[in-house]
């Protein structure tokens, strides 16, 4: 599962997908050891199967590390957008938007639940409990985990790029499982709503004098948007060069199929939607907290 969502100030917003998510030291560990799995929530009582699942996939430990990658990238919002502006409330308000409680009920909620059927849920999740399985989870929750530190995004974009130059098969692999999961098409167009509803929050916030029309608004969004395919693009093939890297390539073959099937492709589908719901409110309550500090500026 794979997904980023480069957010409207580079924002390190997340996205996921059924194929996305080893750091060589984080990828020894089981599943199970790489997941945190968060009180009963909407699925415990109205999905436990579908709720079971995602924990299998170690989705809650990646809504962990979005949040944690929201919480970082609070600084660098406020000094573009209200320098000297904030003081301790401003990383008070980024921590209860970004409380993986809230995020992980959001996700529940946001969730289609009918659209997986007992067989499907069944079948992917005797995928997950396999050893491929269960070190394709590691892999992608350990890849997450390592590019929250520095660094380590640009040498594997950098190891993504020289692969990519000297034809390696394992580009092509990636290449293939990207175009069957549309992560590239999928991931930008929620980050385009994402910041959308930015902008929408800030206007609503009272950030602009005047009222901006929303054609205003969406014309700057979609100005954004070849850079946030080429950003969407070079993050992908860096993250799961990543996350992917101890699998050998019949393994990278044999996941691309699976979520190739019809199981797969509505897993894809529902965690976009989830995650499209969950990042817009999120994007939404950012520019609308930000809105208050940059009025008060002017006061």
């Amino acid at each position: 599962m794979t997904m980023r969502l480069p957010s409207i100030l580079a924002l390190p917003i997340a996205l996921m997908p059924l194929a996305a998510l080893p750091v060589p030291a984080l990828a020894q560990q089981g599943a199970g050891e790489a997941q945190l799995v968060e009180p009963a929530g909407r699925l415990a009582e109205a999905a436990p199967e579908l709720r079971a699942l995602f924990e299998a996939m170690g989705l809650y430990t990646i809504l962990e590390v979005m949040a944690t990658e929201g919480l970082a990238a609070g600084p660098d919002l406020q000094a573009d957008m209200f320098p000297g502006q904030g003081g301790s409330a401003w990383p008070a308000v980024v921590a209860g938007i970004y409380s993986v409680e809230r995020m992980v009920a959001t996700f529940e909620e946001a969730v289609p639940l009918d659209r997986l059927t007992p067989e499907m849920v069944a079948e992917l999740q005797a995928f997950y409990d396999s050893d491929l399985g269960r070190r394709v989870a590691a892999g992608e929750i350990a890849a997450r985990q390592a590019f929250l530190e520095p660094g380590v995004e640009e040498a594997a974009t950098e190891l993504a790029r020289t692969r990519a130059a000297e034809g390696a098969p394992r580009i092509a692999l990636l290449t293939e499982f990207i175009a069957v999961n549309d992560l590239v098409e999928r991931n930008v167009s929620g980050a385009l709503n994402s910041n959308f509803a930015f902008y929408r929050g800030l206007s609503e916030g009272g950030a602009f004098e005047a009222e901006i029309p929303e054609e205003l608004m969406l014309a700057e969004v979609w100005g954004q948007e070849p850079e946030i395919r080429t950003d969407t693009t070079d993050w992908l093939f860096a993250y799961q060069t990543l996350a992917y890297e101890d699998l050998t390539d019949a393994e990278m073959a044999t996941y691309t199929a699976m979520s190739a099937t019809p199981a797969g492709q509505t897993l894809n589908a529902i965690l976009f939607e989830g995650f499209d719901v969950l990042f817009e409110e999120i994007s939404h309550d950012l520019g609308r907290a930000a809105a208050g500090f940059i009025a008060g500026e002017d006061t």
